[in-house]
């Protein structure tokens, strides 16, 4: 049981460190962050009901999980090949797809959320 605790423990470590190597290393990381800074905030703001924040909650995950595969896919590649290799562009171009897509869906459901709110104001 006490190795079972122990590597469950390391495994929240390893996690912690991986994350953190995500936004030190990771320019794009750190502007995911201010938008879901920034998201979080007008949800306090505007009051927004429940359902508004799952989705917000819910992208703003989603976009940084994607971002930190897209960032270990590209660690990988870089590291299994440092020169040019079409094989390795498109798999690293097709990472880079999903965390655009990810954070084209956060956009419009930030805009679906907000929006309304904000034309209110005026």
């Amino acid at each position: 049981m006490n190795n079972f605790c122990k590597k469950r423990t390391d495994s929240f470590k390893y996690a912690f460190q991986g994350a953190a190597t995500l936004f030190h290393e990771t320019p794009n990381a750190i502007i995911h962050l201010i938008m879901a800074i920034l998201g979080v905030l007008l949800g306090f703001i505007f009051s927004i009901s429940a359902t508004e924040w799952l989705a917000i909650i819910i992208v703003i995950g989603l976009v940084f999980a994607l971002e930190a595969v897209n960032t270990s896919i590209e660690s990988l590649a870089d590291f299994v090949s440092k020169e040019r290799n079409e094989s390795i562009k498109k798999v690293k171009d097709l990472a880079a797809a999903s965390v655009l897509i990810a954070s084209m869906a956060a956009l419009a459901i930030g805009i679906l959320v907000f929006l309304p709110k904000i034309i209110e104001l005026f």
